[in-house]
Formats: C-alpha cells, structure tokens, sequence
C-alpha cells in the first residue's frame, strides 16, 4: 500500500526513496506553488542580513548538539548555521520554504529541501529539531510544532529561537502606518507573529511537549547598512503593489520616520529586535 499523507503535502513513499537513494529531488519537484509574498535572494540575503546566522551561537549553544545524532534545521535558510551543525558531527537535514536558499544550502554539501515549516512529512526520525530566525513567519504555528512533535524521536529536543512579543515594534509601526496614510491596509501586510513566552509555552504544551526554558530577549540589533536595505531584505509584503517613484516615495516616508528612533549616536542603524528562545523535550 503506498504510503501517502496528503495533510502536509508530500508523498511520504517518495521521500522515503530520496533518502535512502541519497539523491536530492530537484528543487521544483517537492510542494511545488508554496512560496508567498516574502521570497528570499542569496545574494541579497547575504549581504543584508547575514547578522542573523552570526547572532545564532546562544541557541546554538541551547541545542548543545552531539555527534551523530540525527538533527533537522527546520528553516535553513542558506546552510550557514546548519553547516555550523554539521561540522559537530551530527547528520543535519536541512528543509526550508525558498527554493533559492535551499540551493544556496546544497552548494555547501549539505542535505536540503524546499518544504513548508506546516507541512513536516517525517516520523520519529530526529534526536532534536533546530530553528533559527524562522518561526515568527510561521503563523500556524500549531500544525508547524504538531509537526515538530511528529518529527522527534521520544526524548527528541525542540530547541528555536525567533522574533518574540515587540520585536521590531518600531519598524512595524512606520511601514502599517505609512501604508494607512495611502489608502492601505498595513496591518494585513504583516507577515510575522511575534509570540509572548505564555502564548508559545501554552502551544507547545498543548502539542505534548515540557518546556524546559523559555525567555523573551530584548536584543537591539546594528545592521551592516541602511534601513532601506533591512526593510528591501525583510519587508516585501508591505511593498506588494507599490513600485517605481510610490514604492521609493514609501521607503523614505519609512526611514525618515525611523531615522530619530534607530539611528545611534555614531550613525548606524539599530532595529529593536525582541527574541523567544526556548528548549522543549517530546514526553
């Protein structure tokens, strides 16, 4: 009987086979049609936002990975922390929703797949499940941890960090209101759910898990350029339908209600990020 579970969008028979075959599927033939608003450059992502991989040793260290275990980096991005993990000794799959950093994560020698965080095809297969920067863009975040629970061997660790109740409040606030003053509704451009530390524990206990730590980090955070660069890397929803002089008349309408706020004493950027890191054991 073939083995199929069409809830989360994979035929789990033919996942099956691409491992065991050791052969990548290529990047259009696993959940094809998943990506939305927010896509993802390499390019881009490297240099507008590589502070994300290189502020990731705290939940690294969280993770406390070991040799040879089994460990899925769910929202991989371009490979950088999870090559982190594999250089440990652990054997790392990679999974992520933009086709172009799953590439870029593959180039590294690394075990990478396009899949939707909501849409987790495994079976008790990992010792622990990583997440870095990704699960704020995870509004469902029930059907992602039933997922992750699913994912875990019993014992199997749950260890994420992500964007946490205010995290970017400022940023937030000028691109809705900006929005507003257009005629616009801002607030259904958001893309992100930042949680409270009761509201994520409350979830991950309803899937079955303990949380052994969980803790909101206010985390003011200098970018490598300006504003503008952020809100290109990071804020293409609020850009939908705007382009040419609009889109530019936008982004600086943004950056000149931003500047007095975010700009330090020696002029460089410096978002209000807030940070949910947290550590929970399949029971």
């Amino acid at each position: 009987m073939i083995k199929e579970d069409i809830r989360y969008g994979v035929d789990l028979v033919t996942y099956d086979i691409w491992r065991s075959l050791r052969v990548l599927p290529r990047i259009d033939e696993i959940i094809p049609g998943m990506l939305g608003t927010q896509t993802w450059d390499p390019d881009t992502y490297a240099k507008n936002a590589r502070f994300v991989s290189d502020l990731g040793s705290p939940v690294l260290e969280l993770l406390s990975a070991r040799p040879g275990e089994r460990i899925l980096d769910l929202g991989c991005g371009d490979g950088v922390l999870t090559k982190k993990i594999a250089d440990l000794g652990c054997k790392v799959v990679g999974v992520d929703s933009s086709a172009p950093q799953v590439e870029a994560a593959r180039r590294l020698g690394l075990e990478a797949y396009v899949m939707h965080g909501e849409q987790l095809p495994f079976r008790e297969e990992f010792d622990a499940v990583f997440s870095n920067a990704v699960l704020h863009w995870i509004k469902h975040a029930d059907a992602m941890i039933e997922g992750v629970y699913r994912s875990l061997r019993c014992g199997g660790r749950f260890v994420a960090e992500c964007g946490g109740y205010g995290c970017v409040e400022k940023i937030r606030t000028a691109l809705v209101q900006a929005l507003h003053r257009r005629g616009i509704d801002g607030e259904s451009r958001v893309p992100w759910y930042f949680p409270t530390p009761g509201d994520y524990a409350t979830r991950l206990e309803r899937a079955m898990f303990r949380v052994d730590s969980i803790a909101l980090i206010a985390r003011p955070t200098p970018l490598p350029g300006d504003i503008i660069e952020y809100l290109e890397t990071f804020g293409h929803s609020f850009l939908a339908g705007l382009s040419g002089q609009a889109r530019d008349e936008y982004l600086q309408e943004v950056r000149a209600v931003l500047e007095p706020q975010l700009v330090d004493s020696e002029g460089v950027w410096v978002a209000d990020y807030v940070r949910l890191r947290f550590s929970a054991t399949k029971v």
